[in-house]
C-alpha cells in the first residue's frame, strides 16, 4: 500500500494543479460573462436612447471611448461629399449578404469643426458617386446616428488604397489628416436609416449583436476539471 501510494503522489499533484488551473479559467469565464451582459445592456440602453446633440468641440480630447460608444446622438451641418471615402466589408449586415463599402463623408458642423459620418452601405456596383447621386444630401442638414470609436487595424487588415478613395478601416484621425479637416471629432457617427431618392446608402447598419459564449466556454472549462478528476480517480482505483 505505501508504495502504491508513493506511485500515485506525483499524479495526484498534477491532478491537482490542473483542476485548479481549469477551475479558475471557467470562473474567470463567468465573470466575463457579467462584463459582457453589462455591456450589451449599456450598449442598447445608449443605442435606443433619445438622440443627444454632440458633445462640444472643447470636450473631444477628453472623451473616452468606453464613455461614448454606440451613443445616440444628432448633428447638424453641411456633407462635403467631394472628401467621400469607401471602407471595404465583406458583408453589409441589414443592408444585405453582398460584399461593398461604408461610405464616409465628413459633415461640417454649423457648430464648427467636422466628424466623419458613415452614412450606410452600398454594393459593389455602387461604388461610383455617380450611381448613386440621386442620394446625396445637398446644404444643411440634419443627422442622427450611433457614435463609433475608430476601428483598430490587425495583421491581416489589408493596406489603404488612396489612390481609389478605398479603405478597410473606419479611422476618423486618418481622414482628417487626408483632408485636413480641423478641428476634427475622434470619433464617427454611423448615421441612422433614413429614406434617400434612389435608396443608397442605406443606414442604419450599425452590427450591435456582440458574440456571447462565455457561458459555453466556462462550461468547457469546468468540465474537463470533472473530465480529468474522473480519469485520475479511475487510474487510482485501478493501481490499488
Amino acid at each position: 500500500m505505501p508504495r502504491t501510494r508513493a506511485r500515485l503522489l506525483w499524479p495526484a499533484v498534477f491532478t491537482c494543479v490542473a483542476a485548479a488551473i481549469l477551475v479558475s479559467l471557467g470562473v474567470w469565464q463567468l465573470h466575463r460573462l457579467g462584463w459582457k451582459e453589462a455591456l450589451i445592456d449599456a450598449i442598447e440602453t445608449r443605442a435606443n436612447a433619445v438622440p443627444q446633440p454632440l458633445p462640444p468641440i472643447a470636450d473631444w480630447p477628453r472623451l473616452r471611448p468606453e464613455d461614448y460608444e454606440y451613443r445616440h446622438v444628432k448633428a447638424a451641418g453641411t456633407f462635403e461629399h467631394d472628401k467621400e471615402t469607401l471602407v471595404f466589408r465583406a458583408s453589409g449586415g441589414i443592408a444585405g449578404e453582398q460584399p461593398g463599402y461604408h461610405v464616409l463623408t465628413p459633415l461640417r458642423l454649423t457648430s464648427g469643426g467636422y466628424v466623419i459620418v458613415n452614412r450606410g452601405f452600398v454594393p459593389l456596383d455602387r461604388k461610383g458617386q455617380s450611381s448613386r447621386r440621386a442620394g446625396l444630401i445637398l446644404g444643411e442638414t440634419e443627422i442622427t446616428g450611433l457614435m463609433r470609436q475608430p476601428e483598430a487595424r490587425n495583421f491581416f487588415t489589408p493596406a489603404d488604397d488612396p489612390s481609389v478613395g478605398t479603405y478597410f478601416t473606419r479611422d476618423p484621425g486618418l481622414l482628417a489628416k487626408l483632408f485636413g479637416l480641423d478641428p476634427a471629432a475622434p470619433f464617427s457617427i454611423d448615421a441612422d436609416a433614413m429614406e434617400l431618392p434612389g435608396g443608397w446608402p442605406k443606414g442604419g447598419a450599425t452590427g450591435r449583436d456582440l458574440p456571447n459564449n462565455h457561458l459555453s466556454y466556462a462550461l468547457t472549462w469546468f468540465g474537463l476539471a470533472i473530465a480529468l478528476i474522473g480519469v485520475f480517480t479511475a487510474f487510482a482505483w485501478q493501481k490499488r
